[in-house]
């Protein structure tokens, strides 16, 4: 029995080896086979990102579905923007600018923060629909205060444009009649939404000559760092954070400049400009106010048509700021004011009616609106859609 159980001992082993390797051949190729085909999702996946550097920052969003633009912007046509295609990702100042100016780019996605060199504006020109968009936390920063070199981006004779989630940061105001943070010149539909501009050389933010049909929604304005003062402009605190229309004298902005400020938030640091309008037919609807530091917030300048309608204006001086007495029409509809001095009345004239439709809030809903955590301001995951 003992030499019948070792005869037949080596005999079960070795099929039991043989077993057991061919179990370790079988799981190696299985693990082998699911390397390669990871290793081929995720070459995929890397010529998808159409970027250098495979990192996190570098990381794609997908663009949601086109949006639909509220206000003026939805006049004349609408604004989609670059719809649905492909973003290219951004990391770098040289990629921006690169982008930017390449027409055939349609949408943008802007990772990280991006430091604009001195001089370096981007000059945005003469294109039509285009998305520029930020992914959380995504910043476009400038560092001088210069009135040549500063600014970061000048949007000239483009139309169907979207800007989208991103932050816009300047040094800090100082008047020798520099540059803003962003401007939109000679454009045709454009809509703003859901950006941050705070610390902006001569201003946050300006719209200018002619531009027409533009929405600003969900947009936060700010001064967090000090001004500058001893300026060539002659001020030694231009924390005046927006225009519409540049000068008295520039008439040809008659029967443009129409533009709708929808849940934005002028907050901390903004002495004036929320905004000041010459000539067009503005409509700031379910906006806050709350600069301590305000001496005047909505300014009626010459010829401005201003429909001023269930807003908020908190803690501020000079809610409504008739100037000289020019404008056109002021009207003040359904707002709230709070702890406020100086004027709140219009100058007794109706403003235009709006040739669209858009939900306006009743006013005792504005403030945690606006200040939610998607509310105003980059509070986005990347191009998505807020409704308004």
């Amino acid at each position: 029995m003992l030499s019948s159980y070792n005869d037949h001992k080596p005999k079960n082993n070795l099929t039991k080896n043989k077993q057991t390797t061919m179990k370790v051949n079988y799981c190696i190729k299985l693990v082998v086979a699911v390397a390669m085909i990871s290793m081929g999702f995720g070459c995929q996946k890397n010529q998808d990102l159409n970027t250098s550097a495979q990192t996190p920052s570098s990381a794609k969003l997908v663009t949601d579905a086109v949006c639909s633009a509220k206000g003026w912007a939805s006049q004349n046509g609408g604004t989609t923007g670059g719809g649905e295609a492909t973003p290219t990702v951004v990391t770098n100042y040289a990629d921006l600018k690169a982008a930017i100016l390449n027409a055939s780019v349609k949408v943008i996605q802007v990772n990280g923060t991006i430091t604009i060199p001195a001089g370096g504006r981007i000059s945005f020109q003469d294109q039509t629909g285009k998305t520029i968009f930020g992914s959380p936390g995504a910043k476009l920063v400038s560092a001088d205060q210069s009135k040549s070199n500063s600014g970061i981006i000048n949007i000239k004779r483009c139309s169907n444009i979207i800007i989208r989630n991103l932050i816009f940061e300047g040094p800090g105001a100082y008047d020798t009649d520099g540059w803003d943070n962003a401007i939109i010149d000679s454009c045709t539909n454009v809509w703003v939404d859901h950006c941050e501009f705070r610390d902006g050389v001569d201003g946050n933010f300006d719209i200018k000559n002619v531009s027409d049909y533009i929405t600003v929604s969900y947009c936060k304005f700010s001064y967090l760092k000090a001004p500058k003062p001893g300026g060539s402009g002659g001020s030694d605190d231009h924390r005046f954070s927006g225009l519409i229309g540049s000068g008295d004298n520039f008439t040809a902005d008659r029967g443009h400049l129409r533009v709708t400020f929808v849940r934005c938030w002028w907050a901390e640091g903004c002495v004036a400009r929320m905004p000041r309008v010459r000539f067009g037919k503005v409509h700031l609807v379910n906006n806050y106010f709350n600069s301590t530091v305000s001496k005047s917030c909505v300014q009626a300048g010459f010829e401005a048509n201003l429909l001023i309608e269930s807003n908020v204006f908190e803690n501020v001086k000079v809610p409504v700021d008739l100037m000289d007495k020019k404008s056109t029409a002021v009207q003040v509809k359904n707002n709230t004011f709070t702890n406020t001095s100086g004027n709140i009345s219009g100058n007794g004239v109706t403003a235009f009616t709006p040739p669209y439709s858009i939900t306006t809030l009743n006013s005792s809903s504005v403030k945690a609106t606006v200040t939610a955590s998607g509310g105003a301001g980059a509070t986005l995951s990347g191009n998505s859609c807020t409704s308004i």
